[in-house]
């Protein structure tokens, strides 16, 4: 149960991150994206924010044993760049440009009632959905 809470509450500390950051905003997003037209680069010192506190902190915390409310470390063993790898980033970038949003904050705007977000978390589920029967293959 306090492992279901703590989740719940980074969870929560996450959307409000991503919605005070207009990251559920797909308008500042894709104009963000957009460098050849109405570019807004404000988004610029979201993404230095996340990724000073990532540059910092992560190697201190797998430095740890274990995190500090589960048993071990979920990482990926996976060092090399495939095609499977690329394709997947092409198909996650292609989606994050026409809709503007990427799954974190596509979960956060379910949460605000916005209809795009509905299809997009639709739209990764059928992905998932796509990759099994593909994979199998």
């Amino acid at each position: 149960m306090k492992l279901i809470v703590i989740a719940l509450i980074s969870g929560i500390l996450f959307g409000v991150g991503l919605t005070l950051s207009q990251m559920t905003n797909p308008n500042k997003v894709i104009n963000f994206l957009d460098l050849a037209g109405n570019w807004d680069p404000s988004l610029i010192f979201v993404m230095l924010g996340a990724l000073s506190v990532t540059l910092v902190s992560f190697s201190k915390i797998l430095k740890h044993q274990r995190p500090l409310f589960d048993n071990e470390f979920y990482l990926s063993s996976k060092t090399a760049i495939d095609k499977p790898l690329l394709i997947g980033a092409a198909i996650f970038g292609i989606g994050w440009g026409i809709s503007g949003y990427c799954p974190g904050p596509s979960v956060a705007g379910l949460g605000l009632g916005h209809i795009e977000a509905v299809v997009m978390v639709f739209s990764i589920y059928m992905g998932f959905i796509v990759h099994r029967f593909v994979s199998k293959g």
